[in-house]
């Protein structure tokens, strides 16, 4: 089967209770391809009811998988990883058809998603509680750690299935059940990816395409338990407030303006590689990118030189071409984008290189990553996120200068430092408002450790021993096998204790 009559049997289809089947919804939203502007398929938008026959057969499916036994669990998690491994070559190329991003990009982020399912196959089985020294002799004191139940997991569309990886597979390890909303713009790629689930119970792993209705119906279900969302500032506002209004747990990854610090103790030739790539993975697209560029005086210069000359190196086009950049998601986002970049040029910042729409592409939403000198604090660009091609650079005298400039923001997600100096580096770890630090080391994530982000970047974490209780919740029990008598504090109470007047 070709590519394209892969993503047309996906096409309009919802992925319910174990199987594909063709939405009843008549409203379908065009998929296109961002390098060719191609219609490659279209995603049906959901009914009501739709999205309330998967709430209700997730809730069953639910309460057996909370009672499977936790090395069943964990062999059906290897199986997805496994599973991805095998569909690489497909889902990678549907993915980049989709969002635009390379090839070598989409193919990564199969392999990563297949290495969280391996590590949380694992971990979820390690405890399930702990035991308590009893407050009464003979008692038996313990914590249970229990599923919180349907988990509803909201996507975007820059790593629909990395970031549904991060969740999936600590909810389904921890026996909660998983309806998926993906991006309308990557929802051929999820459902694509819902056969990788092809071993488990049906009903545990669901997904229901669409507009914003369906992430807000599962929102104020009362049948979902908790919802992991993964987007915007504002969206994530409204998440959070249909949550609160029932309690209900959330999980919110919203924007991040990383900034990165270069000091002159900094192996340059490492500084400027990893910055280009910490700024234009993605098409900078990417949650964590480099967005706010803090170079000592002492260097600066040599810096932006070297750093534009990189960047001149750098091949624009099809994700499914030899090239290091694709385009960007839609026409929308790069007006947005461009928006942005004309705003910090009309301010005063200076175009090193880039700036406008690469010549040769009749089609596609392509931008040239851009480099901007010149950039003071207080200028628009360094303020919220760009998420685009853009590295804007500004001087500081200091590294006291640069510490301050990164944690002026109201995000706090990631933050960046390229030094040789141990002193800078432990005053960079402690001092930054983040969630996250990289050392001489951006953008790197771990299974083993916590993602997440302080101030408006989000609430709570994933990956990690982390990212596992955010999907499961402690049950305190106490038990006297002896049912003995507690007379230490029972009624009655004796006169010795009563108030002596």
């Amino acid at each position: 089967m070709s590519i394209q009559e892969k993503l047309n049997d996906l096409s309009g289809t919802l992925f319910i209770d174990g199987h594909f089947y063709k939405s009843e919804s008549s409203k379908q939203i065009p998929v296109i391809d961002p390098a060719t502007e191609n219609v490659v398929g279209h995603v049906a938008d959901a009914t009501e009811r739709e999205v309330e026959t998967a709430i209700n057969i997730a809730n069953h499916a639910q309460k057996a998988w909370r009672k499977t036994e936790f090395l069943t669990r964990a062999d059906l998690l290897h199986s997805v990883a496994r599973k991805l491994r095998e569909m690489t070559p497909v889902l990678a190329e549907i993915l980049t058809r989709e969002m635009g991003k390379p090839y070598k990009e989409t193919a990564d982020e199969m392999e990563w998603s297949a290495t969280c399912f391996d590590y949380y196959a694992e971990i979820s089985r390690h405890d399930q509680g702990r035991v308590l020294g009893p407050t009464v002799e003979g008692q038996l004191n313990y914590t249970l750690k229990e599923p919180l139940g349907v988990i509803a997991s909201i996507q975007p569309f820059n790593y629909p299935i990395l970031l549904l990886a991060w969740q999936a597979a600590a909810a389904l390890g921890t026996g909660n059940a998983v309806i998926v909303k993906p991006s309308e713009l990557t929802s051929l790629t999820t459902l694509a990816f819902m056969e990788a689930f092809e071993e488990f119970p049906a009903g545990l792993m669901q997904c229901v395409t669409g507009g914003g209705q369906i992430g807000a119906a599962l929102c104020n279900s009362k049948k979902t338990h908790m919802v992991a969302f993964t987007g915007g500032i504002e969206t994530g506002k409204r998440v959070a407030r249909a949550c609160a209004e029932q309690f209900k747990p959330v999980l919110i990854e919203a924007s991040g303006n990383d900034p990165f610090i270069v000091m002159p103790s900094a192996n340059l030739d490492m500084a400027v590689k990893g910055g280009v790539f910490a700024a234009f993975l993605n098409c900078g697209q990417v949650c964590t990118s480099a967005e706010r560029f803090y170079i000592h005086e002492d260097i600066y210069d040599e810096y932006v030189a070297r750093f534009t000359a990189e960047v001149k190196k750098l091949r624009i086009g099809n994700g499914l071409e030899q090239v290091d950049l694709g385009p960007m998601v839609t026409d929308t986002e790069r007006s947005r984008y461009e928006a942005i970049l004309a705003k910090a040029i009309e301010e005063g910042a200076v175009v090193e290189t880039g700036g406008g729409r690469p010549s040769g592409h009749g089609k596609g939403w392509f931008v040239e990553p851009t480099v901007l000198s010149g950039v003071t604090s207080d200028m628009s660009i360094l303020q919220g996120e760009i998420f685009g091609p853009a590295a804007p650079m500004c001087k500081v005298a200091s590294l006291d200068e640069a510490i301050q400039l990164a944690n002026d923001s109201d995000y706090g997600l990631g933050a960046n430092i390229y030094t040789q100096d141990l002193n800078e580096s432990m005053r960079a770890s402690n001092e930054l408002e983040c969630g996250m630090v990289w050392v001489n080391a951006p953008l790197l994530d771990n299974d083993a450790g916590p993602f997440g982000g302080n101030k408006m970047s989000g609430l709570g974490r994933e990956l990690g021993p982390e990212g596992l209780e955010s999907f499961r919740t402690s049950k305190l029990v106490m038990i006297d096998p002896s049912a003995s008598d507690q007379g230490f504090w029972w009624f009655p109470y004796s006169n010795d204790e009563a108030f002596p007047g």
